[in-house]
């Protein structure tokens, strides 16, 4: 029997959450701290900054937060024809491997572009959590988000008053994963404030063994399932995949 909490898919697991979620705290801090204060992950912040520099005419810097938010826009588009257009080949891989793959080269480009190229950066990160955020969306079968903490904490409290008046224990399984989530991302958030000090603007680089450590993970996780699953189903392993590839 399998175990209540155990996650649906590969991405699904809380140490991918949890490394994802490093990843996009990092992106936050390294783009306010050395990318000319953008965020990279609050869209909503830069939409603010945004309007109120139109209401301002100050029409360079409405551009310079209006370009990321673009971006997010385009990230999130970019995911999805990635979703419905990837062919699994053979066994291992499924389309948020090859997310993962395009967020971490994109990452690498960007820690080599020098301070005249801010807005090239600031697009590109903007472009990578958009791509993140509509890939990786369920953790243990709830709504997440590994880029932002508002849903997060929201979802955290949520569920911490109902486990208080029904004392169901799924209840508190999952506002412990919340605050976990949310943990992980003010781990990153903390890593890509202080290395920023040191690295400038290699510190993004830092996201990558987080993006590369989640992938390895997801693909022992597949890998796994997909050969139990042949074994149960008497398929080969590559016939498994059909079946596999049927999770979102």
């Amino acid at each position: 029997m399998e175990k209540r909490y155990r996650a649906k898919q590969a991405s699904d697991s809380l140490m991918v959450g949890g490394l994802l979620s490093m990843s996009g705290g990092l992106q936050d801090a390294y783009t306010y701290h050395i990318r000319d204060q953008v965020f990279a992950n609050a869209q909503t912040g830069n939409i603010v900054l945004m309007g109120q520099n139109i209401a301002l005419g100050n029409w360079n810097a409405a551009v310079r937060y209006l370009l990321p938010l673009m971006a997010f826009a385009a990230g999130v588009y970019a995911a999805e024809v990635i979703h419905n257009h990837y062919r699994s080949q053979g066994i291992a891989m499924h389309w948020r491997h090859e997310v993962l793959l395009v967020e971490t080269a994109l990452l690498f480009i960007v820690a080599w572009l020098p301070q005249s190229m801010n807005m090239l950066a600031n697009i590109l990160v903007s472009f990578v959590c958009a791509m993140q955020v509509e890939t990786f969306r369920e953790l243990e079968g709830s709504s997440y988000a590994t880029t932002m903490c508002i849903g997060n904490l929201r979802s955290a409290m949520e569920n911490l008053y109902y486990w208080r008046r029904t004392k169901e224990d799924i209840r508190r399984h999952k506002a412990a994963v919340y605050f976990l989530v949310i943990f992980y991302f003010l781990v990153g958030a903390a890593i890509g404030g202080v290395m920023s000090l040191y690295c400038g603007e290699k510190t993004i680089l830092f996201c990558c063994p987080f993006l590369l450590m989640a992938f390895t993970l997801m693909l022992r996780i597949r890998n796994r399932r997909l050969r139990f699953l042949s074994l149960m189903t008497g398929a080969e392993e590559d016939e498994a995949v059909v079946t596999g590839e049927q999770e979102l």
